[in-house]
């Protein structure tokens, strides 16, 4: 789509809808000099330029990409409006989007029922999910896998709750021996399970967990702020949509990951982040509970908010106040013309985990790299192979896999942006039982393919890591480490 032109037609929208109030006068101390102007604007862009090409498949380190351009000229056009979906005479348009997405979001979820609002983050949403579960089970702890997002046990501490954490299985998933001695000691209200860890993209057996749970009268939160959205890849159907790159059959899920992302329906509540896989701009995030009554712990007063409508406000389920209605503008646009369904949102996910399963195969094959554990969702860990018939040792495998990082990022020519994960002797080991561990911890290369053009950029992506691996195991150490 011709991003300019939309948002062109954004502007003589907003500009149409003004008119029909009539001139006024601006006010003069709004005036800016368009000379300066020019220049603020040059010294802005110039700067730009210093971010990282999260655009550009050559990016693939962190959990970033940039928003649809469909996303983009929704929230555009709503921006000019600037509404607030605290209340319903801030942004009664845009709140009813909002209410509209966050339908669309529990249908996706699985919730019959359901009260939800988005939120400007996945930290908020998982906030507001362990406020009710505190105030659902007062005086008990929150248990979390040790693989947890940090943002638990941060929140946890800010609502004044215990954490207990648990330990995770050779895939980096709760461990359900652990998971139920914990829970039988009745110390535990709430249980945390990740589907989608930011480290591995590793998804925890929630299919177990909530049975589980339900047996010690304890409630579940999923975390699904990544991976939540593979739940329209879950049912086992593919789109088949490969460009003719790939076996549509990769991007299925293992059946394992597919229950466990099934289970999200039989979930107390969810918190899910558009802005991850959702094709959002930051911050758009959401949070889901399957039992519309929890509505009580958000109750509260304000003498000069809520009296536009009998309606619930936004603002009366929600620990936020001001929120961008903007944000709902550009979520509900993006649903319509690519919804969530498995050809559509669906086959935006499905590129990623084609990319994902394809670079596993690629990586397992090749003499420079070896895979530190397969991928569940389109989460890729690797590190520099050793040299031939010697063992890995954890102290060098940090090294290689750090060279590799830096030298590809900054290459003058064909850079290439990876990440890094810090891992745990034991969880090394664990996978590779050859490895020497002559260190508590050690680094692995983390990739996320979550632009679907990932899946057409993987062989150059792979040669290229490839070339610097190659060189990464005789390359001198960097100063500093």
């Amino acid at each position: 789509m011709e991003l300019e032109y939309w948002l062109g037609r954004g502007v003589d929208a907003f500009r149409e809808w003004a008119s029909a109030y009539g001139e006024f006068a601006t006010h003069t101390s709004m005036a800016v000099d368009e000379a300066a102007c020019e220049v603020a604007f040059e010294e802005l862009t110039a700067r730009l330029r210093g971010s990282y090409p999260f655009f550009h498949p050559c990016y693939a380190g962190q959990m970033l990409k940039p928003p649809h351009p469909v996303a983009v000229a929704g929230y555009a056009a709503a921006m000019l409006i600037n509404s607030n979906n605290h209340a319903l005479d801030g942004g009664p348009a845009t709140s009813a989007m909002e209410e509209e997405v966050v339908e669309q979001l529990a249908g996706m979820a699985g919730f019959t029922a359901h009260l939800g609002h988005l939120t400007s983050s996945g930290t908020q949403a998982n906030l507001e999910a362990l406020f009710v579960a505190r105030e659902s089970r007062p005086g008990t702890a929150v248990a979390v896998s040790a693989e947890a997002h940090y943002t638990h046990a941060r929140m946890c501490h800010l609502l004044g709750v215990p954490v207990r954490t648990v330990p995770v299985d050779a895939r980096g998933r709760m461990d359900m021996g652990e998971l139920d001695r914990l829970l039988a000691t009745g110390v535990a209200g709430t249980v945390v399970v990740t589907t989608g860890t930011t480290a591995l993209g590793a998804v925890d057996p929630l299919h177990h967990v909530v049975p589980l749970a339900r047996r010690y009268g304890v409630r579940v939160h999923a975390d699904a702020a990544y991976g939540g959205f593979f739940r329209l890849l879950a049912d086992g159907r593919t789109d088949g949509r490969t460009d003719g790159r790939a076996d549509g059959r990769r991007a299925s899920l293992a059946p394992e990951t597919a229950a466990a992302l099934r289970a999200i329906a039989q979930c107390d509540s969810v918190a899910i982040d558009p802005h991850k896989h959702g094709l959002q701009p930051y911050g758009c995030g959401a949070v889901l509970f399957g039992d519309p009554d929890v509505a009580r712990f958000f109750r509260h007063d304000s003498p000069y908010t809520y009296f536009t409508s009998r309606r619930p406000h936004l603002g009366e389920i929600s620990l936020e106040c001001s929120r961008s209605g903007a944000a709902a503008a550009a979520l509900w646009l993006t649903l319509k013309l690519l919804p969530l369904t498995p050809d559509g949102l669906g086959a935006v996910l499905a590129a990623g985990r084609r990319a994902a399963v394809r670079w596993s195969e690629l990586i397992g094959a090749s003499p420079y790299l070896e895979p530190y554990q397969p991928p569940e969702l389109d989460i890729v860990t690797y590190y520099p192979a050793s040299p031939v018939s010697s063992p890995p040792r954890l102290s060098r495998v940090g090294v290689a896999s750090e060279e590799v990082m830096h030298r590809g990022m900054n290459a003058k020519e064909d850079p290439v942006f990876l990440s890094v994960a810090r891992v745990a002797a034991d969880a090394f080991t664990a996978r590779h039982v050859d490895a020497v561990a002559d260190a508590d911890d050690t680094h692995v290369l983390r990739s996320v393919l979550m632009k679907p053009e990932s899946e057409l950029y993987l062989e150059r992506l792979h040669q290229r890591v490839e070339q610097l691996a190659k060189v990464s195991w005789t390359a001198p150490r960097r100063r500093g480490r």
